[in-house]
């Protein structure tokens, strides 16, 4: 859906979708992730992006990018793959350091929110 922002006085379109209990907003060249469900109820943790060792979706849409390959050694924060969804592109990043175990996904398939795309096996301390 299309919103408008006023920003610095200035009347803006945002897009904007909501999947699940996450409002996802592309505003300004930035996508944000707004916790979407009334004040006072406890956020279920299971959606998508990077959680620890696995690299899930966080929304319905297509891999347009596998930027690793298995066996890599990656660093946290480091790119794994790009999705499309909304028209826009969303860069998941690992969110531990480690070497790329399975890669679950191929270019062009269309994930559901929640899938895994990428399985990473931690950096032994």
């Amino acid at each position: 859906m299309e919103i408008k922002v006023r920003h610095n006085g200035a009347d803006l379109k945002a897009e904007a979708q909501l999947i699940k209990d996450t409002l996802w907003v592309h505003f300004n060249g930035r996508t944000f992730a707004v916790d979407a469900q009334p004040a006072g109820r406890k956020r279920n943790k299971a959606g998508g992006g990077a959680s620890s060792d696995k690299v899930m979706s966080p929304m319905p849409g297509k891999v347009t990018k596998i930027l690793v390959n298995p066996g890599q050694e990656i660093t946290k924060g480091q790119a794994v793959l790009v999705m499309e969804a909304m028209k826009m592109e969303y860069t998941l990043k690992a969110e531990i350091a480690g070497k790329i175990g399975q890669i679950e996904c191929q270019i062009g398939d269309q994930v559901v929110l929640g899938k895994l795309l990428v399985k990473i096996e931690a950096a032994k301390a």
